[in-house]
């Protein structure tokens, strides 16, 4: 068993051959893809990934990127949403993407705090794990962790130093490493791949961003997420099925997911 913790199967990019993608994910032996939203425009198409792809989970928020097409107004959309969905047939596995960006020029850090505390406090309400963005922002995200106390989660792409994993960790998150810790020059990812304890590391593609070296400037893609565990079970020096056991664990444990069941080729809408 694989899970996928990160890919935004919805995206456009995969629109031309979708289904084709979940085959080859599934044929690639990932049983399991979390599915994070970005806006509230996309929370529609993600839930209908998670319809006609079993194996697929749904998580909402507002992604900090996003947050100049957003309003005060989503806030009630978001909580909306989730009360509706949570009694529906693929209910939340977890909110997010949320989370703050420093790293595009001329960010508003004080909006995208904003809209971070006020969708931890969403969370928190829900009792619903969270799937942070931390790029450039890990100690200010820290910050806003401890003054808004959520039930852990997963801090995706995870590039910060020791001691801010250990926080992390601490706070009851998990951390998310993908196609960046492929690449040789990403010494401090592939260290702290290499010396974290293993129950605290989940896998992703992040698809169709943040594609692996082999993939450099092109797609990615779910099915990526074989070779990435490969790399990760190197740099440990462990069994590839040691690997795939306790990340996935990690993944179940986590976000509270059922087990996955077989992402059945000949379900409904599905090209084989």
């Amino acid at each position: 068993m694989l899970i996928d913790s990160h890919c935004h199967l919805d995206a456009r990019e995969f629109d031309a051959d979708r289904d084709a993608v979940i085959v080859a994910a599934h044929a690639a032996g990932v049983s399991g893809i979390v599915i994070p939203s970005v806006e509230k425009n996309n929370f529609s198409a993600v839930r209908d990934c998670c319809r006609r792809y079993p194996g697929c989970f749904p998580a909402y928020g507002i992604h900090p990127l996003y947050i100049d097409r957003a309003s005060e107004v989503d806030f009630s959309t978001l909580r909306e949403w989730l009360h509706n969905e949570s009694t529906g047939a693929f209910p939340p596995v977890a909110l997010g993407e949320i989370g703050l960006d420093y790293f595009v020029p001329g960010f508003d850090a004080a909006r995208q705090e904003h809209f971070f505390i006020e969708q931890l406090k969403i969370a928190r309400d829900f009792d619903l794990p969270v799937l942070l963005h931390v790029r450039r922002s890990l100690d200010q995200v820290l910050k806003c962790l401890r003054r808004i106390a959520v039930r852990g989660g997963i801090a995706h792409a995870f590039n910060g130093s020791r001691q801010q994993a250990d926080e992390f960790i601490r706070l009851g998150f998990r951390l998310g490493f993908g196609g960046a810790m492929t690449y040789a020059g990403s010494t401090r990812i592939r260290k702290l791949a290499s010396t974290l304890p293993i129950n605290a590391i989940v896998l992703e593609t992040d698809a169709p961003d943040m594609a692996p070296c082999w993939l450099a400037g092109e797609r990615n893609t779910p099915v990526e997420l074989i070779r990435i565990a490969r790399t990760f079970s190197e740099l440990r020096g462990l069994l590839l099925a040691e690997v795939l056991a306790a990340t996935s664990a990690n993944v179940l444990e986590i976000l509270n997911l059922p087990l996955p069941g077989p992402m059945h080729l000949d379900s409904p809408g599905m090209a084989v």
